[in-house]
């Protein structure tokens, strides 16, 4: 029998899956199960060399339905395996957890009560970490934070301006996206050391955005704040907003707080801003429309906005790495977020650029762009050999 590690991302209606060796980087195999508990839900299953393996016809209503559905088909495609850990991707880890920790109920409980800090991510966090749990009781599951790489930000980029004892209950910049930094991080200090050593800007930029400002290979700054509402547009969230339009909204305009919470999650951002086009950044690009060319500005002048905010907070900038669906993918965005950027040293190559090549920048370019593919499961499965490795030694 072949040990193997299972990494978990569950998201509101999507459950990422990949499974490890118990060495060695590439996944043996990886997919996902898309609209849980829809009518159009669906399996997809590739091997480690990107072929699609077969899958069943499944119908999952929930979590717990969606894992059993991935497990009974990585049992056919790897029979003689044997599951070692399980890890998973866990959005909040608070101010109690800034290192991958094994879940036990009072860890889950913990974990829990986190929840309103980020109601539509945490619950199917957890709800995949339970899934897991009832299938497999005496395999460790570990959980790795979003939040954890943030931990190191001096206090100045950690707290609001308001009242002291609103930070002492919980009420601070968490920074979210951890387990990308942790990943590209890593591979700059191993293809990269004197950049990695210095002053970086790394631009997850997809469906969720944020930047982070990281220094000597520590987190400083963050766009994203308390939740994962704050800083870019994204896909459907709004970034940064002033409070008193959440005032305005309630008092003015009769809204609920699960209306405004709909609107500032699901209804805003890309999505908003192109009128209800998409929340897709491909389509906003073919479509050509007014409004989408409008989002597309909006998404791009808050990017160079809060990279200028970045490089502040480290004194200057040695580098920048654009990483996540869009900063991996599209040329454009690239290309337009660098075209006010030669006030801080950076200029952009542009036939670099249309090749997707790994430095992007010009030879004459002070700063280093770079785009660099993440891999959050990668940071997953580390961690879940870690405990291992830990495990066996005692």
């Amino acid at each position: 029998m072949i040990g193997v590690i299972l990494t978990l991302n569950a998201g509101s209606s999507s459950l990422k899956f990949a499974l490890y060796g118990e060495d060695g980087d590439t996944p043996l195999a990886q997919g996902m199960v898309d609209r849980i508990g829809g009518n159009e839900a669906s399996l997809s299953l590739k091997d480690g060399a990107g072929n699609a393996l077969p899958v069943a016809d499944i119908s999952p209503n929930d979590h717990t339905q969606a894992l059993a559905v991935v497990l009974d088909n990585l049992r056919q495609a790897f029979p003689d395996t044997e599951l070692r850990a399980i890890g998973h991707r866990v959005v909040h880890g608070g101010t109690d957890y800034a290192q991958p920790v094994l879940v036990d109920q009072t860890v889950l409980s913990k974990l829990d009560k986190l929840s309103p800090f980020a109601p539509l991510h945490q619950p199917h966090n957890l709800a995949g970490i339970r899934a897991a749990m009832e299938a497999f009781p005496g395999v460790p599951q570990i959980a790795c934070f979003d939040t954890a790489f943030h931990r190191t930000h001096p206090w100045v980029n950690d707290a609001f301006a308001l009242p002291r004892d609103l930070y002492d209950r919980g009420v601070r910049r968490y920074g979210f996206h951890g387990l990308s930094y942790e990943y590209i991080t890593g591979e700059l200090q191993a293809s990269a050391p004197l950049i990695a050593a210095s002053r970086v800007v790394v631009a997850h930029l997809g469906n969720g955005a944020s930047m982070c400002a990281i220094q000597n290979g520590r987190s400083v700054a963050s766009t994203m704040g308390f939740s994962a509402l704050d800083g870019l547009p994204m896909g459907t969230r709004c970034g940064q907003l002033d409070p008193g339009v959440l005032l305005y909204l309630l008092d003015q305009e009769g809204m609920s707080s699960d209306a405004i919470a709909d609107m500032l999650y699901r209804r805003s951002g890309l999505l908003g801003l192109s009128g209800g086009l998409s929340n897709d950044m491909r389509t906003l690009e073919q479509s050509g429309t007014p409004e989408a060319r409008q989002a597309i500005e909006y998404f791009v002048f808050r990017i160079q906005r809060e990279l200028g905010a970045m490089a502040a907070a480290m004194g200057g900038i040695d580098g920048l790495v654009f990483c996540g669906g869009i900063g991996e993918n599209s040329r454009l965005i690239r290309a337009r977020i660098c075209e006010r950027t030669e006030w801080m040293g950076l200029e952009i190559d542009h036939a670099r650029n249309d090749e997707n090549a790994r430095i992007i920048s010009s030879d004459i370019s002070r700063v280093t762009a770079m785009v660099i593919p993440t891999d959050e499961g990668l940071v997953i499965v580390r961690a879940a050999r870690a405990h291992l490795a830990q495990e066996n030694a005692t």
